[in-house]
């Protein structure tokens, strides 16, 4: 009897400490700090690729038209 009461204490510390694990890792990975960094390195990682980065000159440069034309009318 005092054998199963011992076993299943550990099998409850073992579960304790694994949810631990598992809460422990759950917040890191929703901290605000590395969901902004996160989104940082994707929005980062997107503009760096040339195709992204030439329509944004094309389109910078459509607008910068447009403003010197409205401006010389």
């Amino acid at each position: 009897m005092s054998g199963d009461t011992e076993r299943i204490e550990q099998e409850i510390a073992q579960a304790r400490e694994d949810l631990a694990k598992t809460l422990d890792t759950l917040a890191e990975r929703t901290s605000p700090q590395r969901l902004a960094a996160d989104a940082k390195g994707k929005a980062v990682a997107t503009l760096s690729k040339p195709a992204v980065k030439y329509a944004l000159a094309g389109v910078g440069a459509v607008v910068v038209a447009l403003v010197v034309r409205k401006i010389l009318q």
